[in-house]
C-alpha cells in the first residue's frame, strides 16, 4: 500500500519534482553551461594560438636575424600581428556575446514559455 502526503494541488513527490526543476534550470544547468563555456573559452584561444601572438609579439617575423633586416623584421611581424590579433580579439567577442546570449535564453526560457501559454 502506498501512502501520499497530499498538499495543495498534488502529491509531496510533485513538490520535489518541482523543486528539482527549480534547481536545476536555474543553478545546476546555468553552472553547467558556464562550465563548459569556460572550457570552449580555453580551447578557442589554444586554437587561435592567441598567447603564443602576444609572448613573441616583439620578435622578427620567421625569426630573421639578418643585419640590417632585423628591426623590419619586428615592425613587420608587429604589423602582421596586430592584424591577426584585433580579428582575433573580434572573433572572441563575437563568442563571448552568443555565450552570454545563450545563457541568458536558457535561463529565460520557462518564463518565455509561461508568457505563451497566457497570451
Amino acid at each position: 500500500m502506498e501512502m501520499s502526503f497530499e498538499l495543495i494541488g498534488g502529491s509531496f513527490n510533485t513538490f520535489f519534482l518541482i523543486a528539482d526543476f527549480f534547481r536545476f534550470w536555474f543553478f545546476s544547468g546555468p553552472l553547467g553551461l558556464i562550465k563548459y563555456f569556460g572550457s570552449l573559452n580555453g580551447a578557442f584561444l589554444k586554437l587561435l594560438s592567441y598567447n603564443i601572438l602576444l609572448s613573441t609579439f616583439f620578435q622578427p617575423l620567421k625569426n630573421e636575424y639578418r643585419e640590417g633586416l632585423v628591426g623590419f623584421s619586428i615592425a613587420m611581424g608587429m604589423v602582421f600581428k596586430i592584424f591577426i590579433l584585433f580579428f582575433e580579439t573580434i572573433a572572441y567577442l563575437v563568442l563571448l556575446v552568443l555565450e552570454v546570449f545563450f545563457v541568458c535564453a536558457f535561463v529565460l526560457w520557462p518564463f518565455a514559455t509561461l508568457m505563451l501559454a497566457f497570451i
